[in-house]
């Protein structure tokens, strides 16, 4: 995908007369997006987001994931697949022989750039049938730039096993809370912190949780100040939100 320092060194270039106009234009052409039929890829979105597009697999057939794949082998910056199976990663793996299976988040992942990682977020699950999502969290943000402190299974059924953690958590720029079940950890923490919590219900629980309903309805109506909710499951949009939080707390801190 067209990153803003690959963009900044065309432009050099093509002033410095290192490369032509066709070559400048060739490298354009894919913006906004690259056109493969059955789907359009955003190569324009690390412009606008600071962040690549990330692929999400489920649904998606084999031969569409091995498209979108090999289109991707061609840009730069990072690679991100999400919702993917062991079957579907061979078929990546076919097309990105580098690329590594993060089982435990269901993720594949590439990373081509190399960054500095920002300290400052922490992902925490109620219990360990919660991991998978805060993988997903705790994988992208690592991805995009971030060093994850992971603090699982403290969820309320045994709430003395949060205290250990309390420095951390206290520590932290922002909090990412994955819980099922009646949902309530996030509410916990954010009491406990001043930071802001991003709380993610997870489909865990039985008959009445509704695959994840009570969670989320929990998490919504919580009364402590400074939570916020993303969909059930997503711990990508968890992840992505974090480092977000995280970035703007680091510019702050150097611009004071």
């Amino acid at each position: 995908m067209l990153r803003e320092e690959h963009l900044r060194k065309l432009l050099r270039l093509f002033k410095e007369s290192k490369i032509d106009e066709d070559a400048f234009i060739k490298e354009l052409k894919d913006l906004p997006y690259i056109d493969l039929g059955f789907a359009k890829l955003d190569s324009h979105r690390s412009l606008r987001r600071g962040i690549e597009e990330v692929i999400f697999c489920r649904g998606k057939t084999k031969e569409q994931i091995r498209g979108i794949a090999r289109a991707l082998r061609e840009r730069e910056g990072d690679i991100v697949f999400t919702h993917v199976s062991e079957e579907i990663f061979d078929v990546i793996k076919e097309e990105l022989p580098e690329i590594e299976y993060r089982e435990s988040a269901g993720m594949a992942v590439l990373e081509r750039v190399k960054k500095k990682r920002r300290k400052g977020i922490s992902v925490v699950t109620a219990g360990t049938s919660d991991i998978k999502v805060a993988e997903e969290a705790s994988v992208i943000a690592e991805v995009l730039g971030n060093q994850v402190e992971r603090i699982y299974d403290v969820g309320i059924a045994g709430i003395h096993r949060i205290f250990p953690y309390l420095g951390v958590l206290r520590s932290s720029n922002v909090i990412v809370v994955v819980a099922g079940m009646e949902g309530a950890l996030p509410s916990v923490i954010a009491g406990l912190v001043s930071c802001p919590v991003i709380a993610v219900p997870t489909s865990v629980g039985y008959g009445a949780n509704f695959n994840g309903i009570s969670a989320l309805l929990t998490m919504l109506n919580t009364c402590v100040p400074g939570i916020a909710v993303v969909n059930i499951d997503n711990g990508f949009g968890a992840g992505v939100l974090a480092h977000m939080i995280n970035a703007l707390a680091y510019r702050n801190s150097a611009s004071a």
